[in-house]
């Protein structure tokens, strides 16, 4: 009796505790595991491996007085695991309704099998509180897993229905540089996600990424403003605090070995190696106190020693430092910074006066393959026949218009015509167009019916988006059986990522010949074409305005016609496709040895039809007062 007595009164004792007063950073110390799965450091969680993450744990924790919480980073500094830690703090001590939103729905499934699930298996004190997956328990699926007290739910950001689907207390927003401009018509994913949480007083707002581009990265806008923390590091010999900046890094020789940091105060060499003690006496400084929102900012240089290193980051800018798409990755990836794209258009009479002596339809001898891109009108379709040579060094060949209503079979039995086209090369060989992209925006099945009757892998069905993150998407089968099956010779539609190619496109038409009289990677070559065309070319322009409260940039036309500008860009895309951007230097020899004369005979050019496939600088000719 007296047994019973003392097990009542220990229990009934223990429902008067109060919740542990433990914020999520010693709530990590304690009970967090980090298992071989999901982690290149199993084992128990040290906040002192991340001393700088502490801060923005503890922002995050419940008895924070801190709604929302802004983390703008570079790779490689435990940013994901802080994430991490705030879910399981939640379902193991601060049970409510959360929601970790991924840029896609297939992220979060990929997320939940890799990160969440065997983070929840790893910790003893979570066993149980989460049903076994295999129990083929309802309560806990890939993209909801019930617990006491509430609920963890992942969706994408693309997904209205799982962005409304419910009220949370808690929301983690991860990776929100990549969710989409516009959720299915619904307006921006972010807003959709926070007003999930508007019914609770005690909410907590998360919000992760690397930053994109200036002027529409989420991330950036948000730490904007947010207090706008750094993270101030003492130096070893000065004792003075600084933020660790890309411009202190010092190599000698393009080595990465000899990389160390400079002392912005006294001048001092410190070596890697004494970063550790660095982050161990670290603070975190505000440069904007008024604002309530924690705001926070990281770049791979404070990764912790083993991880990332000095060493590593001089080598992927020396990778990087002359080809701005990869450089645009260091920016974000490595300094944690936004790209400022350089997307004004170059004057067009600069473009008009750089233009070279060499004849139209023949090809220089630096093109090595040709690529061609088609723009479809109602009246017309427009062509540019590109050559391409190492480096992305290209030619314009010629430009083409076939005239005629698109509606009309005998237009797209012309366009035929004009694909099998050889074009003689400086060397004597006639060369073939190797992959040709036709815009699909327009007369969209009469591309389609074009593009299946094209040999394999040669015509390629394009639709540009101003959203895209990559130059070239993979493709997407459009063609389907009664049943719903794709066929297998069917037309593919692949995503062109536009924003992305004319901002490149600008760039290389900016560059200059180098001193040495060679031309530098991208350079962008074209013979006389009238000015017609070098209007149509830098016809866009980059502006960046407000939408829904985000920052967004986007292509605006100068002038009604950019028909010229739609079809080279077209036609690089048809150079990613045909595999530009993985040439060896072997692949580059292969294609010099096929212009040899004596190796290969000449292929007759077809005869050419005079009133067809006109050149638009024979059309305009007569209006341009430069010639």
């Amino acid at each position: 009796m007296a047994d019973a007595f003392v097990i009542y009164n220990e229990g009934f004792n223990a429902g008067l505790k109060p919740d542990p007063l433990m914020n999520i950073s010693e709530w990590a110390d304690k009970y967090r595991i980090l298992s071989q799965k999901a982690s290149a450091e199993p084992g128990k969680w040290r906040t002192s491996r991340t001393p700088y993450l502490k801060e923005i744990m503890d922002c995050l924790s419940p008895y924070s007085g801190i709604e929302k919480v802004v983390f703008m980073k570079g790779a490689q500094i435990g940013g994901t695991e802080v994430g991490n830690n705030f879910l399981g703090y939640i379902v193991h001590l601060s049970p409510g309704p959360v929601m970790l939103v991924m840029p896609t729905v297939d992220g979060a499934k990929r997320t939940s099998k890799t990160r969440i699930d065997p983070m929840f298996a790893a910790i003893p004190e979570l066993k149980g509180v989460i049903s076994d997956r295999r129990s083929k328990d309802a309560s806990n699926t890939t993209l909801m897993k019930e617990f006491q007290g509430g609920v963890l739910v992942l969706t994408g950001a693309n997904s209205a229905i799982g962005l409304r689907s419910m009220p949370v207390r808690y929301i983690f927003l991860d990776e929100i540089d990549a969710y989409k401009g516009d959720v299915e018509g619904e307006g921006d994913p972010v807003n959709l996600a926070i007003k999930r949480t508007s019914t609770f007083n005690r909410r907590k707002i998360f919000m992760v990424s690397t930053p994109t581009i200036q002027g529409v990265s989420r991330i950036e806008y948000e730490y904007e403003q947010s207090d706008q923390r750094h993270y101030m590091v003492p130096c070893p010999y000065c004792n003075k605090r600084q933020s660790l900046k890309w411009k202190q890094i010092h190599f000698e020789n393009d080595d990465p070995a000899t990389a160390t940091y400079v002392c912005e105060h006294c001048g001092a060499i410190i070596e890697e190696h004494l970063k550790t003690w660095m982050l161990e006496n670290g603070i975190w400084e505000k440069s904007n106190p008024k604002s309530n929102v924690a705001g926070f900012h990281l770049s791979s240089l404070y990764s912790p020693v083993g991880w990332f290193s000095w060493a590593d980051a001089v080598k992927q800018f020396l990778d990087a430092k002359n080809k701005d798409n990869l450089l645009k990755v260091w920016v974000n990836t490595v300094l944690g910074e936004t790209w400022l794209e350089k997307g004004e258009a170059p004057e067009w009479q600069i473009l008009f006066d750089k233009r070279e002596d060499y004849q139209q339809e023949i090809v220089p001898s630096g093109g090595l393959f040709l690529t061609a891109g088609a723009d479809v009108q109602k009246d017309r379709i427009e062509c540019e026949v590109v050559a391409w040579g190492r480096n992305k060094e290209s030619w314009s060949v010629g430009y083409f218009i076939i005239n005629g209503d698109t509606a009309r079979e005998e237009v797209w039995n012309e366009l035929s015509e004009f694909s099998k086209r050889y074009f003689e090369h400086s060397s004597g060989v006639m060369l073939p167009i190797s992959r040709f992209a036709i815009d699909s925006g327009f007369a969209t099945q009469q591309v389609y019916n074009w593009v299946r009757k094209q040999p394999i892998n040669f015509a390629m069905a394009i639709k540009g988006t101003d959203s895209g993150v990559t130059p070239l998407g993979l493709p997407t089968r459009v063609d389907l059986n009664i049943n719903g099956k794709r066929l297998r010779r069917g037309a593919k539609v692949w995503s062109v990522g536009t924003s992305i190619l004319k901002s490149e496109l600008y760039q290389f038409l900016r560059l200059t010949q180098n001193e040495d009289e060679s031309y530098p990677a991208g350079y962008c070559h074209f013979p006389k074409y009238d000015s017609e065309y070098f209007k149509q070319l830098t016809a866009e322009q980059l502006v960046t305005k407000m939408v829904r409260g985000y920052q967004k940039r986007e292509w605006q036309k100068t002038r009604e016609r950019n028909e010229a500008l739609d079809c080279r860009v077209y036609a690089r895309a048809a150079s990613i496709s045909f595999g530009i951007e993985q040439f060896t230097e072997t692949k580059w020899r292969n294609l010099e040895k096929a212009l040899i004369p004596e190796s290969k005979e000449k292929v007759k050019l077809p005869a050419k039809k005079k009133t067809k496939f006109d050149i638009l600088p024979k059309i305009v000719k007569a209006q341009d007062p430069y010639l």
